[in-house]
């Protein structure tokens, strides 16, 4: 195998930005319990942010229910210490409880203290809360100058309301040990959670969710305890499905954001993460989008920003970081950057038909040290020499690489050609979310197989879906010409159960059924999850057929109208105890290909195995060398599976369309590459048998014209 890493060790942090950056503290939502620790990420800008701790948590609690959400970071007035309080929870522990977190949660917080950010106590549990609280979410802290002591402030609900309305309580300490009584801070008519607070030329700003409308609050006061006003024209009151806002001051270099205030809001309805808006002038409550922050990772979710100084970020690098380089370039596929730090070289996979004899990569690196040279450069040729300050010198290459073929993270790509647009179209799984956590689905075109344009999101759960609002998976599509007219009929998952949607176009607007159409096993099935649809047109009956299943197959005929499935053809069609999933069917040459994936898509042993049959619902049979495609170790290639492929019109040509590990991190990630996976193809030939010879995986990928 390659020696593939994403950066090189930290020799220098010569040149950090003048002013500093930020630090980042978040936690990653549910899916282990690892996700519900704290994680650090920084930045220069607070736009593109950076992990630290090769994505692993800094801060890891054993104490209390052993998880942490919501972290909250406070300095001290004169910055010789640093507080950082959590809510004590782990939703991944109890198996997603949340009824208990509310009626029988935690009335401590977990706080952590440090003098420098770099070494940090042992957490200890606080009991802030009254005895009649059912739970302590999301704590934040203020230092009082009146008091001249820090207001601790969280959200609970209380036995008084049958713990059904929840208030912000809070508590006065001098040093996050010892607390005063609790008592009401915030009283709505209403459930609020998630206050933050700010304080800009002598007015304190107080931002909350109000949980009946979905939505974000502003009040103003001159006092911290008491005076508070709602500001009515709060330009983002209106704004729902967010919540756990953060507010901090900008330090920025890009121009026309320096000294700005910016708030960031969790829009969890959607699992997209934070969302940025920022105000030049808290007190007019006009706030206006930002560019969307760029993260290491998805979901980011309730936490906090630290504004750092120069040193404090160069500590927090030289402790947890690496150095790094990146590129600014559009034409260079960021994720897929390799750094073999053996040879000093760095490869730069470019998008196809980039001009290697005059392309400037626009490299970057978290030291802020001078690059050179700068500008295009010949490419052609082989390696361009770059000195990155005084002491490193790489020998950096671009190449034209094909795989992936989309940017960003998706899988479980569906592939169809589209005879009224005369393209190929990709459906795939909006990837890069904790747990399969994503709520929309994507389509992609091309004319070629190689280039591909994004037309953006063709449904978007919750939205468009009213039955479902969770686990966007495995979409499948089909063509059809009904009456002299096109139509298409998209079947996905959402919430381990299957739907369709239907439009004139093949990238939408798509209209949803309004119920899923496979919430069933079929009988005799007890075990699995009724995901992974394919849609399949018999070309010799032209009947249609509709494919699903996990840890099972089933198949059965779809009515006249593509919406519902008849029942009495439903046929169980499980091949052998190497099927997991992610059924996909073709026809060539009188023969009907079945393929499967095998094991698990978080295992780099994830793989593709056939079945042949003579009809649309088997028997199948199953050769003796049934691999399609596996890992190919040596080109740092895993968990490639779940796949479906596509052929030429008017050829024999046909290629396998699939995911893999993000490449080169994946195989670095541990179960979270898979749901950090991304779409490649390959060719696929036939012997003279009509068996598929196993497929190699590729980087260079589709080479044709």
């Amino acid at each position: 195998m390659k020696t593939l890493i994403a950066s090189l060790a930290l020799t220098t942090l010569s040149a950090l930005a003048q002013d500093g950056g930020y630090l980042f503290l978040t936690f990653r939502g549910e899916a282990t319990p690892m996700s519900e620790q704290i994680h650090f990420m920084v930045s220069e800008d607070g736009l593109d942010w950076q992990q630290l701790n090769h994505g692993e948590p800094v801060l890891v609690s054993h104490v209390g229910e052993k998880g942490v959400r919501d972290p909250y970071i406070l300095p001290s007035p004169d910055r010789s210490k640093f507080f950082l309080i959590a809510t004590d929870l782990s939703i991944n522990l109890t198996k997603h409880d949340w009824g208990r977190a509310v009626r029988g949660g935690s009335k401590s917080l977990v706080v952590w203290e440090s003098k420098n950010l770099l070494d940090w106590s042992e957490p200890r549990l606080v009991k802030v809360a009254p005895d009649t609280a059912g739970c302590t979410w999301a704590p934040e802290a203020i230092y009082d100058e009146q008091r001249g002591e820090y207001m601790v402030f969280w959200a609970s609900t209380t036995s008084d309301d049958d713990f059904g309305k929840q208030r912000i309580w809070a508590a006065h300490t001098k040093d996050f040990r010892t607390f005063g009584k609790p008592f009401v801070y915030i009283e709505k008519p209403t459930t609020v959670i998630d206050t933050t607070i700010v304080r800009d030329q002598g007015t304190y700003y107080r931002f909350t969710k109000d949980e009946k409308h979905k939505a974000i609050t502003l009040e103003k006061s001159k006092n911290l305890m008491t005076g508070w006003e709602d500001m009515p024209d709060f330009s983002l009151g209106r704004l729902t499905g967010y919540e756990g806002p953060a507010c901090f001051r900008l330090k920025s270099n890009k121009p026309g954001e320096d000294g700005k205030w910016c708030l960031l809001l969790d829009w969890y309805a959607t699992g997209r993460g934070y969302q940025p808006y920022v105000t030049d002038d808290l007190a007019g409550g006009e706030f206006v989008e930002r560019d969307a922050m760029k993260f290491p990772f998805h979901p980011v979710r309730h936490g906090s920003v630290l504004p750092v100084t120069k040193e404090e970020m160069a500590s927090l690098i030289g402790k947890w970081g690496k150095f790094e380089i990146g590129s600014d370039s559009p034409q260079v596929k960021t994720r897929n950057i390799v750094v073999d730090t053996a040879a000093g070289t760095v490869e730069l996979p470019v998008m196809p038909g980039t001009d290697l004899k005059a392309f400037d990569p626009q490299l970057t690196t978290n030291s802020g040290a001078e690059i050179k040279p700068k500008g295009p450069q010949d490419f052609s040729k082989g390696p361009v020499v770059y000195h990155i300050g005084a002491d490193r010198t790489l020998e950096v290459s671009a190449v034209e690489n094909h795989n992936p073929v989309l940017n960003g993270y998706f899988a479980d790509p569906d592939t169809i050609w589209s005879e009224k647009e005369k393209k190929f179209f990709i459906y795939p799984t909006s990837d890069g979310y904790d747990g399969w956590s994503g709520t929309y689905f994507k389509a992609f075109s091309s004319p070629d197989l190689v280039n591909w344009t994004d037309e953006g999101v063709i449904l978007d759960l919750g939205k468009d879906v009213k039955w479902a609002d969770r686990n966007a998976w495995a979409p499948c599509m089909i063509e059809r010409k009904i009456n002299g007219k096109y139509r298409y009929f998209y079947y996905f998952t959402a919430a381990q159960k299957i739907g369709v949607a239907a439009s004139d176009e093949p990238t939408g607007p798509f209209r949803d059924l309004g119920k899923p159409i496979v919430d069933f096993k079929p009988r005799g099935v007890t075990g699995g999850q009724e995901i992974d649809p394919d849609v399949f047109e018999d070309p010799e009956s032209g009947k249609c057929y509709l494919y699903w299943g996990n840890g099972y197959l089933a198949a059965g005929e779809l009515s006249a109208d593509m919406a519902s499935v008849n029942r009495r053809t439903v046929k169980v069609l499980t091949p052998d105890e190497t099927f997991r999933e992610g059924i996909h069917i073709f026809y060539r040459k009188g023969t009907y290909y079945f393929l499967w994936s095998e094991d698990d898509t978080r295992s780099p042993n994830y793989r593709v195995r056939y079945a042949m049959a003579k009809t649309p619902l088997g028997p199948l049979e199953i050769p003796e060398n049934n691999l399609v495609i596996a890992r190919h170790d040596d080109e740092g290639i895993f968990g490639t599976g779940h796949n479906s492929s596509i052929s030429v019109p008017g050829t024999d040509e046909h290629y396998l369309v699939y995911h893999r590990f993000t490449y080169p991190h994946g195989i670095e990630m541990g179960d979270r590459a898979g749901f950090h996976r991304e779409i490649c193809i390959d060719r696929m030939e036939f012997d003279e048998n009509g068996y598929i010879r196993q497929v190699t995986p590729t980087h260079s990928g589709v080479t044709r014209k």
